[in-house]
């Protein structure tokens, strides 16, 4: 019998902020940093998992996390990951933690954390990429280990096995198809950060069009001139037959946002994504009706998977946009899955931040192949940096993910990474701090 016999959870950042990469209209100087909890048992068997935050508060996640993990000691590692919707019950079932929430902020983030720790040890265990493990479960086991609490107005047990069910005979047929195509589509916002100068963001574009992209994404919101002079540089240099985004990250009230988006109307945006508070159901409907035929995305802090159904059942968006570490992990993640398909809103997953990249690429699979059986107006974000830090990182050609093939959720850090950026003890935080530049 293998234990689980401990838990590590580290506060690791790295100094993005430093060269404006992730900067927007509401978050100007991020450190992009991770909550990363190791899973330990008595073999050689880890489960590695994280949750991501810009800076300050990082070690809020982490003791959170820590307090979610020690349930887990002493239990025997097959009876847990043979179960992971019984865990997962059982975890979110601690009212003490629970209250906290209930399901949104700290809690919820360290929740994903631990669950994403377990997912990636499942994987582990049976030798396959996490795409690979869930492609090969049967629609009841997945419907076992998916969070349908609260959804029955919008999503039935049966319905959710019968989506499932649909694409199961095909399965192989699209994993194919991914391989044959490259992998799973994805677009590019490493050019748009907003902090970037007028010529890096050409020369970035420039390069992106050069690795064959076909989408990209620039944030705005702002200065409304600023915006316009930064688009139409970005339509000079990619064309009006590629896609272009944009992201105002939440900085908008709705009337404010509905003139601004118009306003930018000329340069063919596909979607204004976040373009107010993530939370405004209503709003999000509002904008939509007020800006078509630009479509409107949303989700990297959509909180629970309720605030998705609301999203769904008001016709409030064009694209859902789930983050696979502010949800609870896979298994809530699943019902954001089959509720979108449900409601034929296409997922085009968060990944602006550290290791979002390694871990929705599992999840873009899974979809394609398991779930909505779709490409259409489906794409992954992609952003090119802090890559070297993961032993297994994502692999991108042409504009495509390459399907991971290590066993995994493609979650573990290097340990020198680790300690070096191990936030305030590591090498490098201590070099800034007796340089007198630490914060946090």
């Amino acid at each position: 019998m293998t234990v689980i016999t401990g838990v590590r959870v580290h506060d690791v950042r790295f100094p993005t902020s430093l060269d404006a990469d992730g900067s927007d209209a509401m978050n100007k100087d991020g450190d992009y940093s991770a909550a990363y909890v190791v899973l330990e048992t008595d073999s050689d068997l880890r489960g590695h998992g994280f949750t991501f935050t810009i800076g300050r508060g990082n070690d809020l996640c982490v003791e959170a996390a820590r307090q979610r993990a020690l349930p887990l000691v002493g239990r025997d590692v097959d009876l847990l990951l043979d179960d992971l919707g019984g865990i997962y019950r059982e975890l979110a079932s601690d009212s003490q933690l629970r209250w906290l929430g209930p399901e949104k902020g700290v809690v919820h983030l360290a929740m994903a954390a631990v669950m994403n720790a377990l997912w990636d040890m499942a994987a582990r265990r049976a030798g396959v990429p996490l795409w690979r493990l869930l492609v090969d479960m049967t629609p009841e086991q997945l419907v076992d280990a998916a969070d349908l609490r609260y959804l029955s107005d919008a999503l039935t047990r049966e319905e959710a096995l019968e989506l499932l069910r649909a694409a199961e005979p095909t399965r192989q047929r699209r994993i194919d198809d991914l391989t044959d195509r490259g992998g799973y589509p994805c677009y590019t916002t490493s050019a748009g950060w907003l902090g970037y100068s007028d010529d890096k963001l050409r020369t970035l574009l420039l390069e992106a069009v050069d690795e064959g992209y076909r989408h990209f994404k620039l944030k705005v919101g702002a200065d409304l001139e600023d915006d316009r002079r930064r688009l139409r540089i970005a339509r000079e240099v990619i064309g009006w037959d590629a896609e272009l985004m944009i992201d105002a990250n939440q900085v908008w009230d709705v009337p404010q946002a509905i003139d601004w988006i118009n306003s930018l109307a000329e340069f063919r945006p596909l979607w204004i994504e976040e373009p107010t508070s993530p939370d405004d159901v209503l709003g999000h409907a509002a904008i939509r009706k007020a800006v078509s035929p630009i479509g409107v995305a949303t989700g990297e802090h959509g909180m629970n998977r309720v605030l998705f159904k609301q999203m769904f059942q008001a016709g409030a968006i064009d694209f859902c946009q789930l983050d696979s570490a502010r949800l609870a992990s896979v298994n809530e993640i699943l019902s954001v899955y089959l509720m979108a398909h449900k409601f034929g809103v296409p997922v085009c997953p968060h990944a602006g931040g550290v290791g979002l990249c390694e871990l929705v690429q599992h999840l873009s699979v899974f979809d394609y192949v398991a779930v909505s059986g779709s490409l259409d107006n489906r794409l992954t974000e992609y952003v090119d940096n802090l890559h070297e830090h993961f032993v297994d990182p994502v692999v991108v050609a042409n504009g495509h993910y390459v399907l991971p093939s290590r066993p995994g959720y493609s979650a573990e850090l290097y340990v020198e990474s680790v300690e070096r950026y191990q936030f305030p003890l590591g090498s490098y935080w201590l070099a800034r701090s007796s340089e007198g530049a630490l914060v946090g």
